[in-house]
């Protein structure tokens, strides 16, 4: 039987300030059986609920084919890596919770801590280039085309590469893959102090946690920033609304993204670069039970936050057919790419008003678009 706790988290203690000689697959135990059935129950849930709310964003896009346009090719990816990790992570840290040690050996953690770090790193790549979509249709007036695959299927291998050049290297030299201090799971080696191990942790700290954090912040803040300023002062409440929705919706975004994965990054951090032991088993437990929850929390925020998603899965859960779905979805969209015109108008026509202001000659042209710009834009607001 397990010792209690605080005996566990001595002996850690011991183990780390001897230094690395041991091997990599047996530090002390920290955890007392009662945490590891804690922890066993927590990624349980995590299990189910990642593997059924991924699973019916991949149905919903197999069923409804006005769901598979390019943004939302995107987001298909992020369901895909976290399926991965509920298939290929979740089932051997949930099992090994519940023995209280780890069950597939140094092969089995190598491949586990490949397969999570990829997968997850995936997942966060994917939420900041859909930011940056996101960021190019609003700003850059780009116009959604929904027949052009090639810039989403771009973002998705983009991503995939990325993220391998990011987590091959532990696999070849560069830092390795090893038990966590719970020895139920296995990820990076954080408390190796050498120069080899902390370069690689600082790079990947940098490069796959804080980039993608500033590619959201910097995205969704100037989102904000031009429709605050385009309240576009026809039909002020809904425009209001609709400032409202994508500012909750911004909030969930980055609070849920720091929430899930800050807390693990710092206290990776923390074990690289603090006192040896500062870091107990007990507390280092947390931030990885809540960077795997973020499997089922990115499709409840990205995906059924979304009300082309919701009517989809409405339609799914009352064993609906799809055309009817389908033509609502089309007349969506179509309704948004004009919206997104007309908003390039505006911007356009805003520009020349204030060159000929000066001369108090505004062109006629002009004039005549913002009229048509108020009648589209009251339309879509209704």
């Amino acid at each position: 039987m397990l010792l209690a706790l605080d005996f566990h988290n001595e002996s850690f203690l011991l183990n780390v300030s001897q230094g690395d000689s041991r091997d990599s697959l047996s530090p002390a135990i920290g955890l007392s059986r009662t945490a590891h059935s804690l922890v066993a129950i927590c990624l349980g849930c995590i299990l189910v609920l990642g593997s059924l709310y991924n699973s019916i964003v991949l149905l919903i896009f197999v069923k409804f084919t006005a769901t598979r346009t390019p943004i939302n090719m995107i987001l298909l990816n992020i369901s895909v890596s976290d399926l991965l990790v509920c298939v290929f992570g979740t089932p051997f840290s949930f099992a090994s919770s519940i023995s209280g040690r780890w069950l597939l050996g140094e092969q089995g953690c190598k491949w586990y801590g490949f397969c999570n770090s990829l997968f997850g790193l995936v997942s966060l790549v994917s939420l900041a280039m859909l930011s940056y979509e996101r960021y190019l249709t609003v700003l850059k007036c780009t116009k959604a085309d929904i027949t052009d695959y090639k810039k989403s299927w771009f973002c998705i291998v983009g991503s995939w590469c990325y993220c391998l050049c990011w987590t091959l290297p532990p696999l070849f030299g560069w830092s390795s893959y090893g038990l966590e201090s719970s020895g139920t799971t296995c990820s990076v080696v954080w408390h190796s102090r050498s120069l080899n191990n902390i370069s690689y942790i600082v790079c990947l700290f940098l490069f796959c946690l804080v980039l993608p954090l500033l590619v959201m912040i910097f995205c969704y803040g100037h989102i904000l920033k031009v429709i605050r300023g385009q309240v576009c002062r026809i039909n002020l409440t809904a425009a209001q609304k609709r400032e409202h929705r994508l500012l909750f919706m911004v909030i969930c975004m980055v609070t849920c993204y720091l929430l899930c994965w800050m807390p693990y990054g710092l206290v990776s951090l923390i074990t690289a670069f603090g006192k040896p032991g500062l870091i107990t088993p007990t507390v280092g437990i947390i931030p990885s039970i809540l960077a795997k929850s973020s499997t089922f929390i990115n499709p409840l925020i990205y995906i059924f936050m979304n009300k082309q998603f919701h009517r989809c899965f409405v339609a799914l859960i009352k064993c609906e057919s799809g055309t009817h779905i389908t033509d609502n979805i089309s007349t969506s969209r179509q309704s948004k790419e004009v919206r997104v015109e007309t908003r390039c108008k505006v911007q356009s026509d805003i520009l020349l008003v204030q060159k000929t202001r000066k001369t108090n000659e505004v062109p006629s042209s002009v004039q005549i678009q913002r009229k048509l710009t108020l009648t589209v834009h009251y339309r879509d607001a209704r």
